[in-house]
């Protein structure tokens, strides 16, 4: 986006700390588009944007998680128990989730003063996805918690997007009829995760094209609007993470995830979905965590999104104008 956003450059300071990490995109990638807000789904009336603090061009955390294991084997990972006061944490400060493709089509449907998280896995290891004997997900991988939680607080929609490889959660063929049947996105990491960067400009699409051939003869009618990049790593043609084709399969991505390190632009600000920063969820074992950024937004409310209740229109404070992207002027809502 250009123009000087309030709340990006206040951020500035501690982001660039933090470029490596976050793997910036070529900017001469043609970025997907954002589509209009969707239509409201109740008839009730929101409340006045001024009264819940709206901020539809504030940040967002795109939260990014590996493994849910009881003996975490990595600065990515999580215990189960720490996965479950994360999600404590989200709720109990407002959060509500939606997924990688929700957010960067700018189709949002929250009630108002809440926030968007978006959580994703990589890896589509059976840490996050696994059955009992009986068939019953398995209670601590994270989609089993992510259930129960749901179950708990009704009003936080249990939703994830999951970022798989071919043969996901070692093959198990229910796991990906599951995920679609229970509201969750799939997206597509590669068939093999590989470092895109070794690979010339055919085998990066067949990587992608078997991507999405096995997920969708695994799921018949889900569709895979995102990736992630393997390593956080581009292919020498970064034009290829968004379109391609290989052996008569096409595929087309709405958005592309990074590895690390700080809090989205909003889908009506300054969003790339060429390059989408995500955060790394943790409790300080890495800089810039999500403990981190939860802090921060938390001790800066006004950085961050929140919702007005009312998805057809765009609320802002007035003196935010400057940053809304112009094909949002017809939504546009400032007070």
């Amino acid at each position: 986006m250009t123009g000087g956003s309030p709340a990006l450059s206040r951020l500035l300071p501690i982001l660039a700390l933090t470029t490596a990490l976050a793997a910036c995109t070529d900017t001469s990638t043609e970025a997907a588009s954002v589509d209009p807000p969707a239509a409201h789904s109740t008839t009730a009336a929101p409340p006045n944007p001024a009264e819940v603090g709206a901020n539809e061009l504030g940040l967002v955390p795109v939260l990014m998680y590996h493994q849910i294991s009881a003996n975490p084997a990595g600065e990515y990972d999580q215990t189960p128990a720490e996965f479950r006061d994360e999600l404590e944490r989200l709720y109990r400060e407002g959060y509500r989730p939606v997924t990688a493709a929700d957010y960067v089509s700018g189709r949002l449907d929250l009630p108002a003063g809440t926030h968007p998280v978006v959580l994703t896995f990589d890896d589509s290891t059976t840490s996050q996805l696994a059955f009992t004997d009986s068939g019953a997900v398995a209670p601590d991988s994270a989609a089993g918690i992510l259930a129960e939680f749901g179950a708990r607080y009704p009003d936080f929609r249990p939703v994830a997007t999951f970022y798989v490889n071919n043969e996901p959660f070692q093959g198990d063929p229910r796991a990906l009829p599951w995920l679609a049947a229970n509201g969750h996105e799939i997206g597509a990491h590669t068939a093999t995760h590989p470092n895109l960067s070794t690979l010339d400009d055919n085998s990066v699409q067949r990587e992608f094209a078997e991507n999405v051939r096995a997920v969708t003869a695994a799921a018949p009618g889900a569709t895979v609007r995102t990736m992630a990049l393997p390593l956080g790593i581009h292919p020498d043609n970064r034009s290829l993470t968004t379109a391609g084709s290989w052996d008569g399969t096409a595929y087309t991505f709405d958005a592309v995830m990074l590895v690390g390190s700080n809090p989205a632009p909003a889908p009506y600000a300054g969003l790339d979905p060429a390059g989408v920063p995500r955060i790394r969820s943790g409790r300080g074992a890495v800089p810039f965590d999500s403990a981190h950024w939860l802090d921060h937004l938390a001790a800066h409310p006004d950085q961050r999104y929140t919702a007005d209740g009312d998805p057809t229109r765009v609320s802002f404070p007035r003196a935010l104008a400057g940053e809304l992207n112009p094909r949002f002027t017809a939504q546009a809502n400032p007070y």
